[in-house]
């Protein structure tokens, strides 16, 4: 046998199986699907920063914001104009999967894109002025039993997303209807929390990364966080929900999707590439620094996790009264 049919032998036998080499993305891109300053936004900048600086992918990663429908807008542009472009990722949060699991992207689902991983969770908190009449949770849970729309409440998301939900589980635990609530919609959680401060709001449903800095600074007060125990640093000295007596928790998975019809090959790259920045302990450093949480599912068990997610907050949805894709 000739040294060339060996080589086209040996080309065949690798052919079958996904490989991470052989590709490299072309000015890469990073789509945060909302305005700047939420946890989309903070998901892709840093994430971006890392992977540049760790020198885990050369070309620079920009960030481009695509707000619209927390995460609908992005979804549908990726279906109709990018399905088969591997320079891009995007980010993805446990909010994108109630949206998806209410019909909220139109007529797409989670089989619509590969999941790619995460690279850390965050968790649901309740946050107030630092000069709220609201001192505990139980002081909001008794202002929602007098009167639910006697408390703003104002968050990224429409009715029935993933901010919204945190509330309504309160509400729901309490004996209040979340339905009466008075909730406001903003583009992103940076929005809630420039109304919160500026007095028109009473209450914001975020995340633990997003309000880290307010309570930093003493302009917040938080009042529970949605975890199963209290988190570390800052927020040591906030009781849990579960502590207050609602035993509601909220985890937010921090990760990307990646358009639908790119190849294996360019799916294993970036696969390969999360992998990479999650067992360096230097963005483990920078995780903790952001209010992030380890959470290291990558591939397809991450494409498994999306989905089976959606699938559940299927069920959740229709347990507090709301239109979902299954009914």
């Amino acid at each position: 046998m000739t040294r060339l049919a060996f080589a086209v032998i040996a080309s065949l036998a690798l052919g079958g199986a996904a490989s991470a080499e052989g590709f490299e993305p072309r000015n890469p891109e990073c789509i945060a699907p909302a305005a700047p300053g939420g946890g989309f936004d903070l998901t892709c900048r840093v994430t971006s920063q890392q992977l540049n600086e760790l020198g885990i992918v050369k070309p620079t990663i920009r960030t481009t914001n695509m707000p619209g429908g927390i995460g609908a807008v992005a979804y549908n542009n990726i279906q109709a104009r990018r399905a088969d472009d591997p320079n891009v990722i995007i980010a993805v949060s446990t909010g994108s999967w109630v949206n998806l699991a209410q019909g909220k992207f139109g007529r797409f689902n989670e089989n619509d894109v590969r999941w790619l991983g995460a690279v850390g969770a965050d968790y649901g908190v309740l946050a107030v002025r630092k000069d709220s009449r609201f001192k505990t949770l139980q002081d909001f849970v008794d202002a929602l039993k007098k009167d639910p729309g006697s408390v703003a409440i104002g968050a990224g998301g429409t009715v029935g997303s993933q901010d919204w939900m945190k509330p309504a589980l309160v509400a729901k635990a309490a004996g209040v209807d979340p339905r009466k609530m008075r909730y406001l919609s903003y583009e992103g959680g940076g929005e809630a929390l420039a109304a919160l401060l500026g007095g028109t709001i009473d209450a914001v449903p975020g995340d633990a990364s997003e309000v880290r800095g307010q309570l930093e600074a003493g302009e917040v007060r938080v009042l529970a966080t949605f975890s199963d125990k209290r988190l570390p640093g800052v927020f040591a000295d906030v009781p849990t929900a579960k502590e207050a007596g609602y035993d509601v928790q909220w985890p937010i998975v921090r990760g990307f999707y990646l358009p639908p019809r790119i190849t294996d090959e360019q799916y294993a790259y970036w696969v390969d590439a999360l992998k990479k920045l999650n067992s360096d302990p230097r963005w483990h450093k920078v995780r903790e620094q952001q209010g992030l949480f380890a959470y290291d599912l990558v591939g397809p068990e991450f494409d498994a996790f999306a989905k089976a997610r959606t699938d559940a907050f299927r069920k959740l949805a229709a347990d507090v009264g709301l239109k979902t894709t299954g009914n």
